[in-house]
């Protein structure tokens, strides 16, 4: 495991000719504190990870893996799905105000903006989910 990589310990939930469903924990670091259990800000999410184009394996239900990507591929998918999306609404939504001055249509207009964007991801996301690919650490 590198420095330039996320990685995650998971167990293979299902395995496929074209890909290998991994379980994973994911835990804020509120979950991991002594007294989480005593606290309501800690949470912890099972999620699902597809680790596609495997050639071979030898993997089975129940064995644990750890699935890793890199930390630029991370950053980059944080950047299409929460920056991108959140500069254009805001821009929207003070080039709309600025130009209409009708709070309504501004807050239509810079919401409104998220549809055309979310089905352009739609549209390429065989393109995004090969490069944003998690893969098994050998």
């Amino acid at each position: 495991m590198s420095k330039n990589t996320i990685s995650h310990e998971g167990i293979i939930q299902d395995v496929t000719d074209e890909c290998i469903k991994v379980k994973i924990l994911q835990t804020s670091a509120c979950a991991v504190c002594k007294v989480h259990g005593h606290c309501s800000a800690a949470e912890s999410k099972e999620k699902i990870i597809e680790v596609r184009n495997i050639t071979t394996t030898t993997h089975q239900v129940g064995d644990k893996v750890v699935v890793v990507m890199g930390k630029d591929e991370g950053r980059d998918a944080i950047i299409l799905a929460f920056i991108v999306p959140f500069v254009l609404m805001v821009g929207v939504l003070i080039i709309t105000f600025y130009l209409s001055k009708n709070e309504a249509l501004a807050a239509l207009f810079g919401l409104g903006v998220l549809i055309p964007y979310y089905f352009l991801l739609y549209l390429f996301k065989d393109k995004i989910t090969r490069k944003f690919a998690f893969r098994l650490e050998e």
